[in-house]
């Protein structure tokens, strides 16, 4: 029987990302450099992560850190790392876009889709810096990706639930609205209960400090996270 809720982890090792299918995740976002905010993970850790893990991949294609506002040459960078994705059998891929002006870059967004296809694809939390987050979920689902992964405008996603919430309303199945950002077992119910959204998106790295040099508290928490968010009923938004 499939969960209520699906559960993706953001791990950037293969060791994380063993600790996460062992722990209770329905699907692992990989990628590199986590506490940067995740960039591309390398060639060899999306095929070491496939030939190990037997739940759904989805990895980051970002070409650096800091803003969403990418050169020529990134976005040329953006097209061969979905190319590398799609040959080494990945699951999906988690993006994110912005123009100038603080806008969903929908028109460059939208071939990054295209060529993912079939794979879906993430709108990841460059929606969180943009400047007017109504206009940017439209954006968004324009773009044609499959869910967007957002904190709500906020840090953590616990500050926005009401944010959250409207958010989930507004989409309306168009695509999936995904609360991420300072989730963990203490606060999942309350997640739950006020956005009633499908999936939900942590890391734990706000109860667990370096999760990829503590592999076992990082599993220990994740298995709670897991079981609380089982105990929940599926809720209509």
């Amino acid at each position: 029987m499939s969960p209520a809720h699906i559960l993706e982890i953001s791990v950037d090792s293969l060791d994380a990302a063993l600790a996460a299918e062992r722990g209770g995740a329905q699907r692992i976002e990989l990628c590199r450099d986590a506490r940067q905010g995740g960039t591309t993970p390398s060639p060899e850790s999306l095929r070491a992560a496939r030939e190990r893990v037997r739940l759904p991949i989805f990895t980051m294609v970002r070409p650096r850190a800091g803003n969403f506002v990418y050169s020529a040459d990134e976005f040329a960078a953006m097209r061969r790392d979905i190319a590398t994705a799609k040959q080494l059998h990945m699951d999906g891929i988690v993006l994110g876009l912005l123009n100038a002006a603080g806008q969903v870059d929908v028109e460059r967004t939208r071939q990054l889709v295209a060529r993912a296809k079939p794979l879906p694809v993430t709108f990841r939390r460059a929606f969180d810096a943009s400047s007017d987050l109504s206009k940017s979920l439209e954006d968004v689902i324009e773009t044609g990706a499959t869910r967007l992964l957002t904190s709500g405008g906020k840090n953590t996603a616990p500050e926005a639930l009401d944010r959250l919430a409207s958010l989930v309303r507004t989409a309306a199945g168009r695509l999936i609205v995904m609360p991420g950002g300072g989730l963990h077992a203490g606060n999942i119910r309350e997640v739950v209960q006020k956005t009633a959204a499908p999936e939900y998106h942590a890391r734990l790295s706000s109860v667990i400090s370096r999760p990829a040099e503590n592999i076992g508290a990082f599993e220990a928490e994740l298995r709670k996270l897991s079981a609380a968010l089982r105990a929940l009923p599926f809720q209509a938004p």
